[in-house]
């Protein structure tokens, strides 16, 4: 027998270095093995026969081996095992490549069940390559597919989460009370969880994803909702007056309607004694540390300190430089990172401690044990996803329930994110200030490639710095563009006399901020780079990207990458490099060339992804959505929610081991991120 937190080595048929495999899922224990839902479900009950089989459709064929299975090698030493079937209807041959058992596993006359595509060969005849089989059983199932690797084949993992539920059956408790199982008519978990793996029918599969759905929201919302509860009954320091006139008055600027809007929102937040707690959502170049500023001003005005904490040193300086510009010098505002010196360090905190300083930007720096502030009316945390909810709750403990402006980069259609963030207050930035152009986007195959070099150089000779943007960082099996390979093949070609500079995720944080600190200073002509740009600091003299195999990448990430450039007032170019036919990836790079709308581009991208992806813990420090989804469930999402404010505001009366179960479940979906 086995429980949901006995770990996988201990499975039949997993052992130490299956069980390695497996971690590197995601999946240390049995729980985690049940909760690795399929992805998609073949159904092996609706068998077609051979001559109805159309081309390039998957289908269920059921069969008898008409030729012995012969095996031969091709070029590169790879086998190749080609056999035939027949059904009385029709007669075609099967491929399999790389195989070298399949041969000793079909035996000629025997019957058997092949699943997969009917595609054409150079003669127009119909085959089936490298399709799933198993030896014909007295009744056919919809059989699950999981996500999987060479090292772990998606067959593999059936075997073993079926192995999972034989070991835990009637050891899987309920945890969703009673009472709302039965007023939803939800399936009973045990029973879910088997019919999501193995299912019975279609019809047994929807109620049995319908409970699981209902469940991962429920959870959802009860964590967030928790989290908003924790704050009522605290007592904020409300601002006496408004200062925002005149802070707009000051600027060399018109603030667009949407930043008016915001800092109004915001401020009526903070004239109250809750404590504000808004996000401040904003597409790319939107002006979102503007808003931030109004803010600090109406904050020091009425004789409170603000401390806005970013991600990186090199974002906090700009931070810095951008408030300095804002304020000039008749407000003291600190900068505190990792690399201030020891002894600058020892005066910003006395500064601070005894309220000579208003402002302070930094990194975590500011949430060490020996910042103290003498009166921290406001916390601003930047590109929040960043940051664990631990360390915004750290900022946030340096005052006496300090006023909180969460600021986020990446675009959520409102209504979803109404629904998302629960009782969260939201300000959206929703126009680009005058003046600043739309990046001009252009779609094109790997044969442009000497004509992009050739405008590259056009740009630096300009004046203008450059970004190539690459998926991997090594060389790998893989023929995408290893940005490591790629960097020294243009630093030793076409770019010999330029200064080029690499960034990637596996550099230490010391050296990924020294090469943005030298890109951001102009000391860089063209950085190639892997993702870790996707949210960084405002270079307005880079004008163009490139972004090396596009279709690797998901909508709103080549959205957040182009919105590194186009920050400056010069006209800007974003070029996708992708030699890539299907369907979805003309779509995402048709959406990019069309609208530079970071709303509009979430909304489709939702569409396309699905949210499992688009609400991961590096987007907002949500928990990951093994099976709901925000777009499609929203009918669900509103009874889950519903039913977590009942919980939560004890409209409903839970017995102790009712709330305690459930909380349990709560804390295991959140510990996904908690250590982000």
């Amino acid at each position: 027998m086995s429980d949901l937190s006995t770990r996988v080595q201990f499975l039949k048929g997993v052992g130490e270095a299956r069980a390695k495999t497996l971690a590197k899922q995601g999946i240390y224990n049995v729980g985690d093995l049940l909760r690795n839902y399929p992805r998609a479900y073949e159904d092996w009950n609706n068998v077609t026969l051979i001559k109805d089989a159309r081309i390039n459709e998957n289908v269920c064929l059921k069969a008898v081996i008409a030729e012995r299975p012969v095996a031969v090698r091709i070029n590169g030493g790879k086998i190749l095992v080609k056999t035939a079937i027949a059904d009385g209807s029709d007669y075609m041959h099967i491929v399999f490549f790389n195989n070298k058992y399949v041969k000793d596993q079909l035996t000629e006359n025997e019957e058997y069940l092949f699943f997969g595509k009917i595609t054409e060969d150079k003669y127009g005849a119909k085959t089936m390559l490298s399709p799933r089989f198993e030896k014909s059983p007295e009744k056919q199932r919809i059989r699950p597919v999981y996500k999987a690797t060479s090292a772990l084949p998606s067959k593999t993992v059936e075997r073993i989460t079926e192995t999972a539920l034989k070991q835990t059956k009637g050891q899987l408790k309920e945890f969703i009370p009673s009472y709302i199982v039965e007023k939803y008519k939800l399936m009973e978990f045990e029973e879910a969880l088997q019919t999501v793996h193995f299912p019975e029918s279609e019809k047994a599969l929807s109620l049995a994803k319908r409970r699981l759905i209902f469940e991962e929201l429920l959870l959802l919302q009860m964590g967030l909702l928790g989290e908003k509860s924790s704050g009522v009954g605290r007592i904020a320091v409300a601002l006496k007056d408004d200062f925002t006139d005149e802070f707009f008055n000051s600027l060399p600027f018109e603030p667009t309607n949407a930043q008016k809007r915001a800092v109004a929102e915001a401020t009526e937040d903070m004239k109250r004694q809750k404590p504000m707690n808004r996000l401040l959502q904003g597409d790319v170049g939107s002006g979102k540390t503007a808003v931030a500023a109004a803010l600090m001003y109406n904050a020091l005005k009425n004789g409170l300190q603000s401390a806005l904490m970013a991600p990186t040193e090199v974002l906090a300086t700009q931070h810095f430089k951008t408030l300095k510009n804002f304020f000039g010098d008749e407000v003291k505002i600190e900068l505190l990172t990792g690399s201030v010196t020891a002894a600058n360090k020892r005066q910003i905190r006395t500064r601070l401690e005894n309220g000579e300083s208003f402002i302070v930007v930094g990194t975590h720096a500011i949430i060490q044990n020996d910042v103290i502030f003498k009166n921290l009316g406001l916390v601003i945390t930047d590109e929040q996803h960043r940051f664990g909810v631990g360390q915004r709750a750290d900022l946030s403990a340096k005052g006496k329930n300090p006023h909180t402006l969460v600021m986020s980069a990446t675009p959520i259609p409102r209504t979803l994110a109404m629904m998302i963030y629960g009782d969260l207050d939201i300000s959206v930035l929703d126009e680009l200030p005058k003046g600043r152009q739309p990046v001009k986007t252009f779609c094109v195959p790997t044969s442009y490639h000497e004509r992009i070099y050739k405008f590259l150089r056009k740009n630096i000779e300009k004046g203008n710095q450059c970004y190539v943007v690459c998926p991997l960082v090594e060389e790998s099996e893989s023929e995408l563009v290893p940005a490591t390979e790629y960097y020294d093949y243009l630093k030793s070609t076409y770019f010999t006399d330029c200064t080029l500079g690499l960034l990637h995720g596996q550099m230490k944080p010391k050296q990924k901020e020294e090469v943005m600190r030298r890109f951001y200073a102009g000391e860089i002509d063209l950085l190639v780079s892997t993702v870790v740009i996707e949210v960084g600091v405002d270079v307005p003299n880079a004008t163009v990207m490139v972004i090396e195999n596009a279709e690797r990448f998901g909508l709103s990430q080549l959205h957040q990458l182009r919105g590194r450039i186009g920050r400056g007032t010069e006209e800007s170019t974003c070029i996708l490099l992708s030699d890539a036919q299907n369907d979805e990836a003309k779509e995402r790079f048709d959406i990019m060339c069309k609208t530079t709308d970071g709303f509009e581009i979430a909304k489709k991208d939702l569409e396309l992804r699905g949210p499992g992806d688009f609400f991961g813990s590096r987007q907002h420090g949500l928990p990951d959505m093994r099976v709901a989804n925000l777009m499609t469930d929203t009918r669900i999402l509103y009874e889950a929610q519903k039913t977590a404010k009942e919980i939560i505001d004890g409209t409903v009366t839970l017995t102790e081991d009712e709330l305690s179960a459930l909380n349990t479940e709560v804390n295991k979906l959140f510990q996904r991120v908690s250590s982000n």
